[in-house]
């Protein structure tokens, strides 16, 4: 296990504290909606087939069952049905079958956010797509526009790259936009085929944890400037964003990218940076909000598994049941990557909307190693 000494943040200022406060700006989220795959299997039925993709003929499979075992999901889509996976060969054929379904699941995802929203196509100003399983030019949001019915000068911002935070870091970046153009309308699509990029014959770690926490899905999310905003759904209020990177952690989480497409890398020290580093950086952007943890009533947090959570709760002191949201989540569906953020988030709609006027926070992790902090208001 290689983990570096990181920097104490503690004495570092934050960037709120050294700009003049600015005008209070808010982003309404309008709608969030999650799209998944039709191939639905239980986590003891992906075990052996698993298995059979990724070790040699007799080999050993006891690390592989507990593993499966451990992650507490307990069901997954994937974005083919389980026999294809065998038959995909190189890394084009699993990029071409990364398009084909990922153009389906994004136009499902988008179309319901709107639907769910109220709006047109025609009413989006902004479209950020984000993936990291898979590439294509022109880019995903390129091919959707047209097909959803979205206008000729919509703009775009395809993005690649943030892996797991990619969730969170989106809607804080649509933040971003929305407070310097308060009349638009923008929508994050988040589209991740995890299964796609399982190596074949394969038995590192690193491979066996993605093949039993990874599900495949996407998920969007429509948010409005506060001239246009209307507080008639579910959704929360976006108050302040704050983005962090941890110095000399850059191998603990990425790809290695080669001749058979992308190699997952999954430190095992993750869990340990994240006991360690999560709570002064988000303790540090409570307080810039006079804020504590004691003061947010729902955490959205992405589900990086469960070692991952317990250092979250761990770090930030909360009380087990927390996280509970997000522990529904990696049980129906596993980890989504970019997209889980959004369907915990989904999931404090309806009957499970929090009080009005409580605090929220939206938070992920990702290659860097970094964070990403959303601070809500429902």
């Amino acid at each position: 296990m290689r983990v570096s000494v990181i920097t104490d943040d503690a004495a570092l200022p934050s960037a709120a504290s050294r700009r003049p406060a600015a005008p209070a700006a808010t982003t309404t989220v309008a709608a969030v909606h999650t799209a998944l795959p039709s191939h639905r299997y239980a986590q003891d039925e992906l075990t052996e087939h698993i298995g059979d993709l990724c070790l040699a003929p007799g080999a050993d499979r006891s690390l592989l069952r507990r593993l499966h075992a451990s992650t507490g999901v307990r069901a997954r889509h994937l974005a083919l049905p389980i026999e294809r996976y065998a038959g995909l060969g190189d890394f084009g054929r699993s990029n071409d079958a990364w398009i084909t379904a990922a153009l389906d699941l994004g136009e499902q995802a988008v179309a319901g956010a709107l639907r769910q929203a109220g709006l047109e196509p025609s009413d989006v100003d902004l479209l950020v797509c984000n993936s990291v399983t898979g590439l294509a030019t022109p880019s995903l949001d390129a091919r959707l526009a047209g097909r959803l019915g979205m206008r000729p000068d919509v703009r775009r911002l395809p993005v690649f790259g943030l892996g797991c935070v990619a969730g969170a870091a989106g809607l804080a970046r649509l933040h971003d936009y929305l407070c310097g153009h308060p009349y638009d309308t923008a929508v994050l699509l988040t589209v991740e085929l995890c299964s796609l990029t399982l190596q074949r014959r394969d038995d590192s770690r690193a491979n066996l944890v993605a093949g039993a926490l990874f599900g495949d899905g996407a998920a969007a999310l429509v948010a409005r400037g506060r001239a246009v905003a209307e507080r008639r759904g579910d959704g929360p209020v976006v108050i302040a964003t704050r983005s962090h990177l941890y110095p000399a952690t850059e191998h603990l989480m990425g790809w290695d990218i080669g001749a058979d497409g992308f190699r997952v890398v999954i430190d095992a020290g993750i869990p340990r940076v994240v006991r360690e580093h999560l709570g002064r950086p988000l303790r540090a952007f409570l307080a810039d909000h006079g804020l504590t943890t004691d003061d947010i009533r729902t955490w959205v947090c992405h589900p990086g598994g469960p070692k991952v959570l317990s250092a979250v709760t761990e770090a930030l002191g909360l009380p087990e049941e927390a996280l509970d949201a997000t522990r529904r989540s990696l049980a129906a569906v596993g980890n989504m990557s970019s997209a889980s953020v959004l369907h915990v988030l989904q999931g404090h709609s309806g009957p499970r909307r929090p009080e009005p006027g409580t605090w929220g926070l939206l938070m992920a992790m990702g290659p860097g190693f970094c964070s990403e902090f959303v601070l809500l208001r429902w």
